[in-house]
C-alpha cells in the first residue's frame, strides 16, 4: 500500500527525480560550517522548551500573595507572573530543568550566531552572492537579542525589572519620539500592567516567527546557491568538494543536533541559572547589587557605565547622556554591520561572485579591522561588569573605569596592529 501511495504521488508530482537530486546535494565537511546549524538546533530546543513553558507562565502583572512551597517569599505581595515562575521552579515536575535549559539555550543560540558571523567576515563569505544573506544575520541576531531580552523581562523578579528600568530609560533619552515609543512598548512609566503582556506576546509569538521565517529564508537561500568552500584542492568558484546531503551529512547533522540538546540539557540539570527566588519580586525602589544583563548585552552594560556625563541641548530639547551609548552607539554599530559587504564591494571593485573563500592571513586589511572592533566590543562588554572586577580585585571602581576608557581607544589599534603585522608575516612565509 505504501509503495503505492509513493508511486501515485511520484506519477503526479515527479518526486522521485526532486528527491534524488537533493540527497545528492553536496555540503562542505569544514566543522566552522557547523556553527550555524548550532544555532538552528538552539532555536529547536527553545521551541520546545518554551511551549512547555508556555503551559504553566502567567503573564499577568496582577498583584498576588504567595503561598507556596519556597517558604522564604511566605505571605509577599508579588505580581502573578512572578508567582508562576515560582510555581516552574518548584512545583511543576521538570520546571525548573525546561526553565534552565530555555535560558541556556538563549544564551547559546545568540553565541552561535556570533560565532557564525564572525567567520562569515574572517573568510569574506559575505561577498556576492551571500551579502542578501549577511543582511538577514545581522537581522537575525538583532531579533534574537530583542527577544532574549524580552524573555528575561517577563519573570518580573529584581533582576529583570532593573533592565527592564534601564531600557526604558534608553527608550525615553530618544530626542522627540522616545516617550511615544516607550509608551507604545511598556504602556507608560514602568512598572505598567500592561508592560509584562505586551512582552510576553512579543517573545513568544512575534517575534519567534519573524526569527522563524528569517531562518528559513536563510536555509532556502543557502541551499539555492552554491556553498563556499575553503581553499584547496579540487575547489573553485564553479565546483565544490564536500559530502552528500544523504547520508554523510544528515548523519553528522543529527549527531549534531542531540549532542547540542544533550549539552543544554546538561547545563540546565547541572549549572543553576537566573535563580528568581533569591532575587524577589520586582519592586520600583529595590536594587540588587553587582546585577548583570545576560552576556549578550554585557557590551550595551558597558557603553552606558564608561560614556562620560554629557548632556546636549538641540533648539531647547534635552538630548541626554544615556542616548549616545543606549541609542546612536548600537544604530552605528548594526547600520555599520548592514552595509559593510556593499562598502566593501565599493572600496575593493570586486563586483564578482565567489565561492571560494579566503584565509584571515590573506585579507590583512579585513582581518585588522575585524580584530579592532573585536577588540573594542570587548573592551566595553568588560566594563559592563566593571563593579564585580572591583569588588573581586580590591580596586577602585573610578580607577578600573578609567583605565577602560583609556584601553577603549588603545586597543583597537594596538589589536588592528598586531592582525595587520601577523598577517603580513604569514602572507610572506606561504609565498616562501
Amino acid at each position: 500500500m505504501i509503495r503505492r501511495i509513493v508511486r501515485g504521488l511520484d506519477s503526479r508530482l515527479r518526486l522521485a527525480a526532486l528527491m534524488r537530486h537533493s540527497l545528492d546535494h553536496i555540503f562542505p565537511d569544514h566543522w566552522s560550517f557547523m556553527l550555524g546549524e548550532i544555532a538552528l538546533y538552539c532555536f529547536i530546543v527553545l521551541v520546545i522548551t518554551g511551549v512547555f513553558l508556555m503551559m504553566f507562565f502567567n503573564a499577568s502583572a496582577a498583584a498576588v500573595t504567595y503561598h507556596g512551597p519556597y517558604k522564604a517569599l511566605e505571605g509577599v505581595s508579588m505580581s502573578a507572573a512572578y508567582r508562576s515562575v515560582l510555581d516552574l521552579s518548584f512545583k511543576v515536575r521538570l520546571g525548573l530543568l525546561m526553565r534552565q535549559i530555555h535560558h541556556w539555550a538563549a544564551l547559546v543560540f545568540i553565541a552561535a550566531i556570533v560565532a557564525h558571523m564572525f567567520r562569515v567576515f574572517f573568510t569574506a563569505a559575505y561577498r556576492r552572492p551571500r551579502d542578501i544573506n549577511w543582511v538577514i544575520g545581522v537581522t537575525l541576531l538583532i531579533l534574537a537579542m530583542a527577544n532574549g531580552f524580552f524573555g528575561y523581562s517577563v519573570p518580573d523578579d529584581v533582576l529583570s525589572g532593573t533592565g527592564v528600568r534601564v531600557a526604558y530609560s534608553i527608550v525615553l533619552s530618544i530626542p522627540v519620539i522616545g516617550p511615544w515609543l516607550a509608551f507604545i512598548v511598556f504602556g507608560g512609566r514602568v512598572p505598567t500592567e500592561v508592560m509584562i503582556p505586551r512582552m510576553y506576546g512579543l517573545h513568544v509569538f512575534v517575534l519567534p516567527a519573524i526569527i522563524l521565517a528569517l531562518l528559513i529564508s536563510h536555509l532556502a537561500i543557502i541551499w539555492r546557491q552554491l556553498h563556499t568552500n575553503y581553499p584547496g584542492r579540487g575547489r573553485s568558484d564553479r565546483t565544490i568538494v564536500g559530502s552528500r546531503l544523504w547520508p554523510t551529512y544528515a548523519a553528522k547533522a543529527i549527531g549534531l543536533f542531540f549532542l547540542v540538546f544533550a549539552v543544554l540539557a546538561a547545563l540546565g540539570g547541572s549549572v543553576e541559572i537566573n535563580p528568581v527566588w533569591i532575587y524577589g519580586p520586582y519592586k520600583p525602589a529595590d536594587a540588587l547589587p553587582a546585577a548583570q544583563p545576560d552576556w549578550y548585552l554585557g557590551w550595551a552594560e558597558g557603553g552606558l557605565r564608561l560614556f562620560p556625563s554629557f548632556n546636549l541641548h538641540i533648539w531647547n530639547r534635552l538630548v541626554p547622556e544615556v542616548f549616545f551609548p543606549g541609542v546612536l552607539l548600537p544604530l552605528l554599530l548594526f547600520a555599520l554591520l548592514y552595509v559593510y559587504p556593499f562598502i566593501d564591494r565599493w572600496v575593493t571593485g570586486d563586483h564578482e561572485q565567489h565561492h571560494v573563500l579566503l584565509l584571515p592571513y590573506q585579507q590583512p586589511l579585513r582581518t585588522a579591522l575585524g580584530c579592532a572592533a573585536l577588540a573594542f566590543m570587548s573592551v566595553i562588554f568588560v566594563a559592563g561588569s566593571d563593579d564585580v572586577i572591583a569588588v573581586v580585585t580590591g580596586r577602585s571602581v573610578v580607577a578600573i573605569r578609567t583605565a577602560l576608557r583609556v584601553a577603549v581607544f588603545i586597543a583597537p589599534v594596538v589589536a588592528a596592529l598586531v592582525a595587520w603585522v601577523t598577517c603580513k608575516l604569514l602572507n610572506i612565509r606561504h609565498a616562501d
